[in-house]
């Protein structure tokens, strides 16, 4: 059930506000993602198969790519052992298609014709991938300064791309205009129903693992995907299936890093924290829409949040690329927090990589 974390008020599941139209606050699942294994439908393509936990009717027909299943490699780092989840290996190149594939095959089935996003790429990327297979218009604001391959990326699956000049931010304040005349808003931020395709990547790793990790360490600019991940691991223990969930360590840049300035500064933290430059484009996030629960979520799991400096994006992604992993610089954050936080995590310790180094080129 969704329902407005601020005054309570229900949507019908028939129509898709991304704000609550009483108070404006966001919406939420009202209580726990609920998972059974006895449920899971293993003829359903990808993620599908944990279509039980989605909370949508029953009658949608997915939208789908085969998006999930991606693999965990294990290496030897310092001497731990380090399994590498490679959630760059969906279907657009990025982590995003898990969510995208459970908001757009909803709004398909609610017969939405003309949709809006924006994105600093690969959630623009993988709304214009799922809308094309959906027969959904699309139209997709993105920073002026987001990387060559996402833009072209958004254009060959045939959405229309509006580069906004400015920060990220200004984005998500051009999209309002489309949505104040009526087109549907796909926000991954907004529309609660990617954080249960989220969630996917933690029952996945507890198949892999045949148990629960330790840790589990993956960049977060919103934070959706940790969030998602952590409800995930949340649903699996309440189900009985685990006993216990992992640290979760959120990696961010320090050019913009509200999230860690929030647990590590509190109010001060609101105040020292900007928007600043940094490589690590797919993070540069000022306001997180659910930070309170994306906080509560890393705290309440006994784990904390990193900021990395800049100067340690790139050598971390080349370091990726000596055990055979391209990544994008923004997934790239977690091999310096690896390396520096290596000594307190818990084994076996698990990294997501979330984005594919193809999308990405060295100015």
């Amino acid at each position: 059930m969704i329902r407005c974390t601020n005054c309570q008020y229900e949507p019908d599941l028939n129509s898709s506000p991304y704000r609550c139209p009483v108070c404006g606050g966001f919406f939420d699942y009202a209580g726990e993602l609920y998972f059974s294994n006895s449920e899971v439908e293993l003829k359903q393509p990808g993620i599908w198969r944990y279509r039980s936990t989605f909370g949508l009717p029953t009658d949608i027909h997915p939208v789908s790519m085969g998006e999930g299943n991606t693999p965990l490699i294990w290496s030897e780092i310092n001497s731990k052992r380090v399994g590498f989840k490679l959630d760059y290996l969906n279907p657009t190149g990025s982590y995003k298609d898990r969510g995208t594939t459970v908001l757009i095959s909803y709004l398909s089935w609610l017969g939405v014709k003309h949709a809006v996003e924006d994105s600093s790429g690969n959630a623009g990327a993988s709304f214009a991938g799922y809308c094309s297979r959906a027969g959904i218009h699309g139209k997709v604001y993105i920073p002026d300064y987001a990387s060559g391959p996402k833009r072209m990326q958004i254009e060959a699956y045939g959405s229309e791309l509006i580069p906004v000049p400015g920060p990220r931010s200004n984005a998500s304040l051009a999209v309002k205009r489309d949505t104040d005349t009526g087109t549907t808003y796909a926000s991954h931020v907004h529309q609660p129903y990617v954080l249960p395709g989220y969630a996917t990547a933690a029952y996945e790793i507890y198949e892999q693992l045949g148990s629960t990790p330790g840790s589990v360490i993956l960049p977060a600019g919103q934070g959706s995907f940790l969030l998602g991940i952590a409800r995930g691991f949340g649903a699996l223990r309440q189900a009985g299936e685990i006993s216990s969930i992992p640290k979760f360590i959120g990696v961010q840049s320090m050019a913009c890093a509200p999230l860690w300035a929030a647990m590590q500064l509190g109010d001060t933290g609101e105040r020292k924290n900007e928007e600043g430059d940094t490589i690590a484009e797919g993070i540069r996030i000022l306001e997180p829409l659910r930070k309170a629960h994306v906080l509560e979520a890393v705290e309440s799991s006994g784990g904390w949040m990193v900021a990395v400096a800049e100067q340690d994006i790139l050598p971390g992604r080349d370091e990726l690329a000596k055990l055979g992993f391209h990544v994008e610089p923004t997934s790239a954050v977690v091999w310096p927090a690896l390396l520096n936080n290596i000594e307190k995590l818990d084994e076996p310790i698990v990294v997501v990589l979330t984005g594919s180094g193809l999308k990405f080129v060295d100015h």
